[in-house]
């Protein structure tokens, strides 16, 4: 019988071999990821550097061209992540019945770009456009546990950390400690910190070049959620998050 992979097309056999060149440099690797014929890798590798959409060489490894990488920055560009995230976010309202915020990191704040509320009487306080700091935001606080050591000091630094309620991190030690948390969970929360009565559990999501540049929250009020019961959610913002990261392109 006729393998699968002599049963690809001509266009599915140059998607194989380039999809393989982007993570393998080596032409071994690249025939046995593909697992096409030496010759079908060979000949389809000459025809995508010759289009300049792969770069490189048996030698010096092989990687992205001039005209993928063009291709690539024209259709991220387009990409606009309220777009892509807001049939996540409501599939997960409906799943959790609570808030859900998307928003988006600047130097010293998480702007809200989306809240999709929940069948609850309640609404929470935030608005699409306005920002709050990230030290005390759950979202804010899963996009600075990605940052190194010396950019969350320099934001401690040149915005401080207010108090917005008594559970406020307030002392770049214990926001340290608490980055450190997040990092080894996996996801933050946000206990009363920048609203009294709200709480929220946040994960991070990742842009086309990996970084953690926006958050999504999964939100509710203390009454409801009492003590780290929104934790519960956990499990679910950082599934959502990890697919609004998979849909705007990010490579983890």
């Amino acid at each position: 019988m006729t393998d699968l992979k002599e049963r690809l097309s001509a266009g599915e056999k140059t998607l194989a071999v380039l999809s393989a060149a982007l993570d393998h440099s080596r032409f071994s690797d690249i025939v046995a990821a593909t697992g096409l014929p030496k010759a079908t890798v060979h000949r389809v590798l000459a025809t995508l550097i010759a289009t300049n959409f792969i770069a490189g060489d048996g030698e010096r490894g092989y990687g992205a061209g001039p005209a993928l990488l063009s291709l690539s920055g024209r259709a991220l560009s387009s990409v606009d992540i309220t777009d892509v995230a807001a049939p996540i976010v409501d599939r997960l309202v409906a799943e959790v019945d609570c808030t859900v915020h998307v928003g988006v990191a600047t130097d010293s704040e998480i702007v809200y770009l989306i809240r999709r509320d929940a069948s609850k009487p309640y609404q929470m306080k935030s608005r699409v456009g306005h920002g709050m700091p990230l030290h005390c935001t759950g979202m804010g606080k899963a996009v600075i546990a990605s940052w190194p050591e010396e950019r969350v000091a320099e934001l401690a630094s040149r915005v401080g950390l207010p108090a917005r309620t008594p559970q406020t991190i307030t002392t770049l030690d214990a926001l340290r400690a608490e980055l450190a948390r997040v990092r080894a969970r996996g996801f933050a929360t946000d206990l009363g910190e920048n609203e009294f009565g709200t709480v929220c559990v946040s994960a991070g999501i990742r842009d086309h070049t990996g970084a953690v540049t926006h958050g999504l929250s999964i939100s509710s009020i203390e009454l409801e959620h009492p003590g780290t019961s929104i934790e519960q959610f956990a499990d679910a913002a950082i599934a959502a998050a990890a697919e609004i990261s998979r849909l705007v392109g990010s490579p983890a």
